[in-house]
């Protein structure tokens, strides 16, 4: 079968990368192949990552190139290098236009570390999401993967996996615990699915 061609974008540490590279290593991703790892920044671990695990990288800066025109077409030019069929989100901190999200309609996934619709949406990312709800004092809390659109979290659900908020937890042990139980399974969980549907599109 051919596989689905995964663009996976970062911006930071990659943990959410790794998962994916651990589960390619598993045979959990057979469906698809990362050919790409794309950061907005040029100090992120993730490339390191990548670089470890023999996939090809490319740096595209918003700040570096001037604008969001710029940035989305170095974006589209890396993406149709590689003939991708996917992107997928993973900690990605630059925020897509609307123009961008309508030319990949339920093919970009992100996965937010929070059930949404709560704690989601414009500014919710990182420890924030965490920190947020903790203060509001919830019980549970977990991991959505969803796709995207022009709204900040607003896309089509595909898995939700919650988490227990335990006493004592501080924001970092909280987003600690949610990786590790939700986010790490969850995304190449909903990576396999989309890439067994892209593949099957493909062979027809």
């Amino acid at each position: 079968m051919l596989k689905t061609q995964i663009a996976v974008f970062v911006s930071g540490g990659g943990t959410n990368l790794q998962a994916l590279l651990d589960a390619r290593a598993t045979g959990k991703l057979s469906a698809g192949e990362i050919v790409l790892v794309l950061s907005s920044r040029a100090d992120a671990y993730a490339l390191t990552r990548a670089e470890k695990a023999g996939v090809p990288t490319v740096v595209c800066s918003r700040k570096a190139l001037g604008s969001q025109d710029a940035f989305e077409n170095a974006i589209n030019a890396a993406l149709s290098a590689h003939n991708i069929d996917l992107i997928v989100l993973a900690g990605f901190m630059s925020i897509l236009s609307k123009s961008f999200t309508d030319a990949w309609p339920e093919r970009i996934l992100n996965v937010h570390p929070a059930l949404i619709p709560s704690f989601c949406g414009q500014g919710f990312y990182g420890l924030r999401v965490h920190e947020a709800a903790l203060a509001r004092g919830v019980k549970v809390t977990g991991a959505t993967v969803h796709f995207v659109n022009e709204i900040p979290d607003g896309g089509r659900i595909l898995l939700q996996k919650a988490v227990s908020i335990e006493d004592g937890d501080t924001p970092e042990t909280l987003q600690r615990r949610v990786m590790e139980q939700a986010e790490w399974l969850l995304l190449p969980q909903a990576v396999q699915m989309v890439s067994e549907t892209i593949a099957k599109e493909k062979v027809q």
